[in-house]
C-alpha cells in the first residue's frame, strides 16, 4: 500500500516494550520502531535503548525512545498520575548523548486516554523549551489528542457515555510545534471518531449486520479527523 502513494509512509512500532520485539518487528519490514523503557531506572533505560539503537541502525531503521513517563492508559500501558513524571531536560540532554537515538518521546503534562485533565488543561512548555535548548533530535508528544465536544457529542448522541472526557486544546499544541515537537501521537481523537461513525450507522440501520458497510462511516470520520489534526499541527503539504 505504501509504495502505491504519492507520500513518505512510515510503519511505526508505538511503544514496544522490548528488544525482541523491535528485532521482530524489523524483520517484518518496519521503517521505525519506538523502545519504550521509561518504567525502568535511567541507567537500565540507556542500556536497553542502546541495544535497540545498535541493532535498529544496522537494518537503516530509526529509533524513538522515551523519557519520562504519561499519565492515563493506551492498550495495557497504565501509569498512575502520581507516577508520571516530568521529563529532565538535563537527563533528556544526557540520555540522547549516550543511546544515540532518533527521536525522543517527552513528558510535559499530556496524557494517554480520553479523561486527560480534571481543571484547566496545562503543559510544561517552560520544560520542553529548555529541552529542545539542549537536544537537537525531533522530539514526540504522546497523549496529545483534541478530544473534540462535536466527536464526544457525537458519541453519546447515539447511546455512548463519554462525559468529562477532554484534550489538549489546539493552542497548545501549536506552541509545542513552535517549540520543537516534530511528531504527535492523537489515537484517542481517532478512536473517538471510529466510535461516533460505528454507533450512528447501528442506530440508523439496525438491521445490517455487513461489517464492511458498519466501518464506514467510521472510516469517512477518521478521514476528518486525521484532515483537521493535521492543519492543527500545520503539517500539511509537508511529505
Amino acid at each position: 500500500m505504501a509504495k502505491r502513494t504519492k507520500i513518505p509512509v512510515v510503519l511505526h512500532l508505538d511503544h514496544g516494550k522490548s528488544y525482541e520485539l523491535c528485532r521482530e518487528c524489523i524483520k517484518h519490514g518496519y521503517t521505525s520502531v519506538m523502545i519504550d523503557a521509561s518504567h525502568l531506572p535511567f541507567k537500565a533505560n540507556v542500556k536497553l535503548t542502546k541495544k535497540v539503537v545498535r541493532m535498529a541502525h544496522a537494518y537503516g531503521v530509526t529509533v524513538e525512545a522515551e523519557i519520562g513517563r504519561l499519565a492515563g492508559i493506551e492498550d495495557d500501558l497504565a501509569v498512575k498520575a502520581k507516577d508520571a513524571l516530568y521529563t529532565d531536560p538535563q537527563e533528556a540532554k544526557t540520555f540522547v548523548e549516550e543511546t544515540e537515538c532518533d527521536a525522543l518521546a517527552v513528558a510535559v503534562g499530556t496524557s494517554h486516554g480520553a479523561y486527560k485533565f480534571k481543571g484547566k488543561p496545562k503543559l510544561r512548555i517552560d520544560i520542553l523549551k529548555q529541552i529542545a535548548d539542549l537536544i537537537s533530535i525531533p522530539l514526540v508528544l504522546h497523549g496529545a489528542s483534541g478530544v473534540k465536544t462535536k466527536w464526544i457529542n457525537r458519541v453519546n448522541r447515539y447511546g455512548g457515555t463519554l462525559t468529562h472526557a477532554r484534550g489538549v486544546p489546539d493552542g497548545l499544541i501549536r506552541r509545542a510545534v513552535k517549540l520543537g515537537i516534530s511528531k504527535i501521537n492523537t489515537d484517542t481523537d481517532l478512536r473517538i471518531a471510529f466510535t461516533a461513525g460505528v454507533r450512528e450507522y447501528l442506530v440508523n440501520n439496525a438491521a445490517d449486520f455487513d461489517p464492511r458497510k458498519i466501518v464506514g462511516l467510521a472510516r469517512t470520520f477518521i478521514s476528518e479527523v486525521v484532515r483537521e489534526r493535521v492543519k492543527v499541527f500545520g503539517s500539511g503539504r509537508r511529505a
